[in-house]
C-alpha cells in the first residue's frame, strides 16, 4: 500500500480571560502604527481594559500536547485571522521552539476563512516534495479587535486554537482544493460544486459545513455560528477520530464570500491508528 501525506492529528483548545500581554502598553502604540494611514479609530475602551489573548499562549501547550519530544517537526505554519495581541512578536518562530525539532517557521493572515486551507496546501506541498517529513498547522483566533475597523466584522465568541498534524500513512489521500471565479460565482454554483465533491466519495462520506454555507438537500453536519476561523476545524477534532474508525470518506467546505473562494477539504482514511 503506497503512502501518502496525511492527517493525523487534530486538536483543539479553547480559553477564556485575558493574556497579560493584552495590558502590555507597546500594544496601544502598535495597534496605533497600524491603522494611522487609514485614519481608522482605536478602541480606547478595550485598550484600557485589557482584553484578548496571545496566540502563543494560546497553541502552545495544544502544541506539545499534539507532538511528542520524540516526534520532530520540520515545518510550522501558522495561520490566523484576527490580530494578535503580542506586538510585534514572531509567534510562528515562537511556537516553533515549543515543540522538538525547532521546525522552519511561517505565518499566513489577511486570507480570510480560506487562510485555514491555504496553510494546509502549503504544509502538504512541503511534505509532498521531499522537505517536510512532518508538518503542523496551527489556526488561532481571539476575541478581541483593539480597533474600529472599516467596515463590520465578525469577530469569535472564544478564544481557541486548533493544532493540526500532518504526516504520511499507507492508504491516505488528503486533497485540499481552494476555487474562485465562474465555479463559484453564485450560491447555486457553490452549492452545486459542494454536492459534486461530496457525491466523487459515495454515500458513506462525511460532511462537515462551515457556519454561514448553505448546500440544500446535502446530508452534512453543520457547524454553529460563532468561530469564523476555527469552528470547522475544532468540530473536525472533535469528529474525525469516530469517522476514520468508521473507514468514512470525509468532506470539509467553507465558502469566504468577501474573497468568493470555496475551500474544501477530502480525506480518505487510511487504516485506523
Amino acid at each position: 500500500m503506497s503512502a501518502a501525506p496525511g492527517l493525523t492529528r487534530v486538536l483543539t483548545r479553547y480559553a477564556d480571560g485575558r493574556s497579560e500581554l493584552s495590558l502590555d502598553p507597546d500594544l496601544r502604540v502598535f495597534v496605533a502604527d497600524l491603522v494611522r494611514p487609514y485614519g481608522l479609530p482605536l478602541r480606547e475602551d478595550l485598550l484600557a481594559e485589557g482584553v484578548g489573548h496571545a496566540y502563543e499562549e494560546l497553541a502552545a501547550g495544544l502544541l506539545a500536547e499534539a507532538l511528542g519530544p520524540d516526534e520532530p517537526a520540520d515545518v510550522l505554519i501558522q495561520a490566523f485571522d484576527s490580530p494578535d495581541v503580542r506586538p510585534g512578536a514572531p509567534t510562528s518562530l515562537a511556537l516553533s521552539r515549543s515543540c522538538a525539532g525547532t521546525p522552519t517557521a511561517l505565518a499566513l493572515c489577511d486570507q480570510g476563512t480560506a487562510g485555514a486551507f491555504a496553510a494546509l496546501r502549503a504544509a502538504l506541498a512541503y511534505q509532498r516534495t521531499g522537505v517536510a517529513r512532518r508538518a503542523v498547522v496551527v489556526l488561532a483566533e481571539q476575541t478581541a479587535l483593539h480597533h474600529r475597523p472599516p467596515e463590520p466584522v465578525t469577530l469569535p465568541d472564544r478564544h481557541c486554537a486548533v493544532v493540526l498534524v500532518c504526516e504520511t500513512l499507507p492508504g491516505e489521500e488528503l486533497t485540499v482544493r481552494q476555487d474562485s471565479g465562474a465555479t463559484v460565482g453564485s450560491a447555486e454554483s457553490v452549492a452545486e460544486e459542494v454536492h459534486r465533491q461530496a457525491k466523487a466519495l459515495g454515500e458513506e462520506a462525511a460532511v462537515l459545513l462551515a457556519a454561514g454555507l448553505e448546500v440544500p438537500g446535502l446530508d452534512a453536519v453543520r457547524v454553529p455560528a460563532g468561530q469564523p476561523f476555527t469552528g470547522l476545524w475544532s468540530a473536525l477534532a472533535d469528529r474525525l477520530p469516530g469517522w476514520r474508525s468508521e473507514r468514512r470518506p470525509v468532506l470539509l467546505a467553507d465558502f469566504d464570500p468577501r474573497l468568493g473562494v470555496l475551500s474544501t477539504l477530502t480525506l480518505r482514511a487510511g487504516p485506523p491508528s
